[in-house]
């Protein structure tokens, strides 16, 4: 075992009396070492309550015969992180729990790991540094929340977010806001729609990398703890079969999982972590993947934020597994591909079938014909950029129109709040990619901003950000190169034409090639909004979104 070496032998009785200062028994010791690794918190409500799965997944590893050890990583909440320096760590610090993750399990050689994540970057982190270390892992997120209630209405986070545009524009009141903010999150759970932290803990599950249910049952059922003593039973079937991250996450898997992203509409956030995962699993994932697979695959699910339905809807219809069994019959799922249930797909999928066609519809019904998200290209984002199409009005997949360019997301909210944008407009916010940021935050802010101001289906707005999943309108995120590495959006000027072409995937600054050059003359690069500390290394460190913004390997 794996372990041995931290236990077994004469030169080991050191580290075994350290094991038993904890309380660990010979018989424990002897055991093959789980590692559990649990991102609990008290700052994050997808969070609270993992203690509590924690305890489901060592019950399940015991009975199976091991012993688990218990540690800890962090996480951020991006809704609490919105719109203020916070957020600049966010996505940064996905890197911080992938090699934390890594540390651990080198320092002390577990035989295996449980990974138990939630929330949007801790998902990635954690199967970031399954597939790095690649011992026999499986993954067992804590599940969504419910939708709250208001006045008969289900609503969400999103929905407050959007509240805040409404009473800035005069459409809702503030006691109605006040309304919004208690009902609107009404317990533990990732916030419910099928933002980036539903999306990414769905995908796990299509990747075959979390068991059926994981993506989909809800944080406060019981269901979701014996799906946690499964995964603590099965962990041991993996370790005794040597099932290892890697030989579950192929090429194949990947593709399962891209053609899961695209039928569901998730977040365009996974288009930054499922290239970062698979950099991890040693593959070359390009971005025209994403567009080759949504063209042959239909938006059969419309949850929030385009959608009227919601994961615990999702979950009563048969959930991820359900949705696959669609995309088997459109030959757009590899069956043969091995799962942590140790069992191939096809086994996973079997007489699995469809309980309500008005959540997941069938593929000669979708809601598009073609896949959720789209990548971009042009003289504006040669190395791509990336949208949600699905959450796109119709009448702003094709539009062209003026430029009024931001240097922060701050500036570019007190406009849009200031009443300052008009219908028309192209919003462009840079300097906030990865290394402009640093950090490249959400832009949950400005995107719910225009909703509640009812300018979504007027404005189009692009960054070299990213959105939140909870994001829905024509906004344009991950723009490469971003402006900080002399990307052409970095010398858009206020009023030039913008033209925008989701269905053909373009997007074109409409300057000629001897104005941009001028233009170019006089830029220098600035230097890091933040020089000191993780977030000055992060950005000499990061790549590009196109690349996922994974570190540079060659230092």
């Amino acid at each position: 075992m794996r372990s041995d070496l931290m236990k077994k032998g004469l030169e080991r009785a050191p580290h075994r009396s350290l094991f038993k200062a904890m309380g660990y028994t010979d018989e424990e010791i002897a055991r093959p070492i789980i590692g559990v690794a649990n991102s609990f918190s008290e700052i994050i409500p997808g969070h609270i309550h993992l203690k509590e799965i924690a305890e489901s997944v060592k019950a399940g590893i015991r009975s199976a015969g091991g012993t688990p050890i218990e540690f800890s990583t962090i996480g951020v909440c991006d809704g609490i992180a919105m719109n203020h320096q916070g957020m600049k760590y966010s996505l940064a610090s996905r890197e911080l729990i992938a090699d934390s993750v890594e540390l651990m399990a080198y320092a002390h050689p577990f035989d295996a790991l449980v990974l138990i994540p939630n929330c949007d970057k801790i998902v990635p982190g954690m199967i970031m540094a399954a597939l790095r270390v690649n011992i026999p892992s499986i993954v067992v997120s804590g599940g969504p929340m419910l939708a709250g209630r208001r006045r008969g209405h289900d609503i969400d986070l999103i929905t407050v977010f959007e509240g805040v545009g409404a009473v800035k524009s005069n459409k809702m009141t503030e006691a109605e806001l006040g309304e919004l903010e208690e009902t609107a999150c009404p317990g533990c759970g990732s916030c419910a729609g099928m933002f980036t932290a539903n999306s990414m803990n769905c995908l796990t599950e299509a990747l075959g990398l979390g068991l059926p249910g994981n993506g989909t049952i809800p944080a406060v059922h019981a269901g979701r703890r014996r799906l946690a003593k499964l995964a603590g039973t099965k962990i041991m079937e993996l370790l005794g079969k040597e099932i290892k991250p890697r030989d579950i996450a192929n090429e194949a898997a990947f593709r399962n999982a891209i053609a899961v992203d695209m039928a569901l509409g998730c977040s365009t956030n996974t288009v930054l972590h499922v290239p970062a995962l698979a950099h991890e699993a040693n593959l070359n994932l390009e971005l025209e993947i994403f567009n080759e697979i949504s063209g042959k695959t239909p938006h059969l699910c419309s949850l929030s934020p385009g959608g009227p339905h919601r994961l615990e809807d999702l979950n009563e219809a048969g959930g991820v597994p359900a949705l696959m069994t669609e995309l088997v019959n459109l030959g757009l799922i590899d069956q043969d591909v091995m799962t942590v249930s140790g069992k191939r797909m096809g086994k996973n999928l079997k007489g699995v079938k469809v309980i309500n066609k008005g959540v997941i519809r069938s593929p000669d019904n979708p809601y598009h014909k073609k896949g959720g998200i789209a990548i971009l290209k042009g003289n504006l984002a040669p190395d791509g950029a990336v949208v949600k199409q699905s959450a796109v009005a119709p009448e702003m997949l094709k539009s062209q129109g003026n430029a009024k360019v931001f240097d922060s997301e701050e500036e570019a909210v007190e406009s849009i709040l200031g009443g300052r944008v008009k219908p028309g407009d192209v919003i462009v916010i840079r300097y906030e990619g990865p290394k402009g940021g640093p950090g490249m935050r959400e832009m949950l802010t400005p995107t719910s901003a225009i909703v509640g101001m009812e300018l979504d289906k007027d404005v189009v707005l692009l960054t070299d950000g990213r959105f939140s999943g909870g994001t829905r309108g024509a906004a344009i995120g991950h723009i490469s190169p971003e402006a900080a590495e002399g990307g052409l959006i970095a010398f858009i000027e206020n009023g030039d034409v913008i033209e925008t072409d989701i269905p053909n995937k373009r997007l074109t600054l409409k300057v000629s090639e001897g104005e941009i050059e001028r233009r170019k003359r006089n830029w220098r690069a600035p230097e890091p909004k933040i020089m000191k500390g993780y977030l000055y290394r992060y950005s000499k460190l990061v790549t590009s979104a196109s690349t996922g913004a994974v570190f540079r390997r060659n230092l």
